[in-house]
């Protein structure tokens, strides 16, 4: 298993607010960041939105430092068919995620009540910062953050106007 003290987990929503202009930008120096104080394992939930954007960074943050990987955790086996509003181009995205993650983990085959939940523990669990996007107090996203606090996680909250916060 990978190194907690070396692992970051990402959440954020999966609607990312037109206003937020400088989220890529921000969310890129940070991720940075944590590379530069000794950061490898980036772990993502594999949903469309914030998990895709932080993924995608990741990738390509990779190419500058190549030793950090991503590491995907889906709730279950492709969980776009669940979700019914993914896009050709989203689910295209997502494919190839997968394709270049170091490991894909399953928490399970299939979809069932709670499994989001377990994935978004499990992200926290092997983590000792959450990175997130948050702009409600309520669902899986709120939920995580909280989650992550009381596991004693450094949080580093991703603004769309403004840079994150130092670890």
């Amino acid at each position: 298993m990978e190194e907690k003290n070396n692992s970051v987990c990402f959440t954020g929503h999966r609607k990312i607010r037109k206003k937020d202009t400088l989220l890529e930008d921000n969310l890129y120096k940070n991720i940075e960041d944590l590379i530069t104080k000794g950061f490898i394992y980036f772990y993502a939930g594999g949903a469309k939105g914030f998990d895709a954007l932080a993924s995608k960074t990741v990738i390509k943050l990779k190419e500058k430092y190549s030793y950090i990987q991503l590491i995907l955790v889906l709730p279950f086996h492709n969980q776009f068919r669940k979700e019914n509003d993914w896009s050709f181009d989203e689910i295209k995205e997502y494919e190839d995620l997968k394709k270049q993650a170091l490991k894909v983990i399953h928490i399970q085959e299939e979809y069932s009540i709670g499994c989001y939940y377990r994935r978004n523990r499990r992200l926290v669990d092997l983590s000792s910062v959450c990175v997130c996007y948050e702009y409600k107090n309520h669902g899986g996203t709120a939920y995580t953050v909280e989650y992550a606090g009381r596991r004693g996680l450094k949080i580093v909250r991703i603004e769309g106007r403004g840079f994150g916060a130092k670890v």
